[in-house]
């Protein structure tokens, strides 16, 4: 079981920046990547469409024999990751329940969370970051599908764009938090845009602390695989040809992905 591959999805190119992390940090493993395209963004479904998508990505993952899922996604780890964590024989990773653990001991009194809407609405930050330190105050907020577009299209720099991610970024910083949780993983591919908003360090991108952990758990449960020949293989649910194009800004994917799910 240990050579298995690792599962990561996303609902498209945003969780490269979990996986890009994972592959420095764990080099003699092999990944299956998943971007559900033909969902894409997961943000504005609802709690029932999300428990289908996810289950169906699970199932493809256990036909591909993984030995853990990577859920690099917030908005199903919010959603989807209490209602199906018995469901598999593999270990499952969510985002928001990983990273809180450690976010919340930062140093900082007043947090805010920008996320997809249907995280926002989930409280799942809120719950796990007061979970592990009650004293904390966050405040979430969630932002259009129109974020997880224009990354994954690339118009970031468009000036409707611009004013769209500055006018809701603005409604965390008129409520002076001290840090800003980039809480979807195609948001840190915006930080050139925000970094002209706000100063740098107000940022956390936890991807960072996510694959970190990770690596750190497979070390220590012996689940880490010997060494083999880094082989990632990718795979999407529409339009590989445009997730191969998008991807060079996150990672460099040698050939387009295969149509799955």
């Amino acid at each position: 079981m240990n050579n298995n591959p690792i599962g990561v999805y996303d609902s498209g190119i945003g969780g490269l920046t979990v996986f890009s992390k994972l592959s420095e940090l764990l080099p003699n493993e092999n990944f299956i990547y998943f971007g559900d395209t033909a969902n894409m963004p997961y943000g504005t479904k609802s709690k029932e469409d999300l428990l289908k998508i996810t289950h169906k990505i699970m199932d493809f993952f256990a036909q591909k024999n993984v030995k853990a899922v990577v859920m690099a996604c917030n908005t199903t780890s919010a959603v989807a990751y209490d209602c199906l964590k018995h469901d598999y024989n593999f270990i499952m990773y969510p985002l928001i329940q990983t990273v809180c653990k450690i976010l919340a001991n930062i140093n900082a009194n007043k947090i805010g969370v920008l996320s997809t809407e249907a995280t926002a609405n989930s409280h799942a930050y809120k719950m796990y970051l007061k979970k592990y330190n009650p004293n904390i105050d966050v405040i979430e907020h969630g932002c259009p599908g129109k974020w997880v577009e224009c990354v994954e299209s690339g118009s970031q720099s468009d000036l409707t764009n611009f004013e769209i991610i500055k006018n809701h970024l603005n409604i965390l910083l008129n409520q002076n938090v001290q840090k800003i949780i980039l809480g979807c993983t195609h948001y840190p591919y915006l930080k050139n845009i925000l970094v002209n908003i706000s100063k740098k360090d107000i940022f956390i991108d936890p991807s960072e602390y996510f694959a970190q952990y990770i690596a750190n758990d497979l070390e220590q449960s012996g689940n880490k695989a010997e060494k083999q020949l880094f082989k990632p293989e990718f795979y999407v649910s529409s339009n590989p040809e445009q997730f191969f194009i998008s991807s060079k800004i996150f990672y460099n994917i040698n050939t387009v992905p295969t149509l799955a799910c």
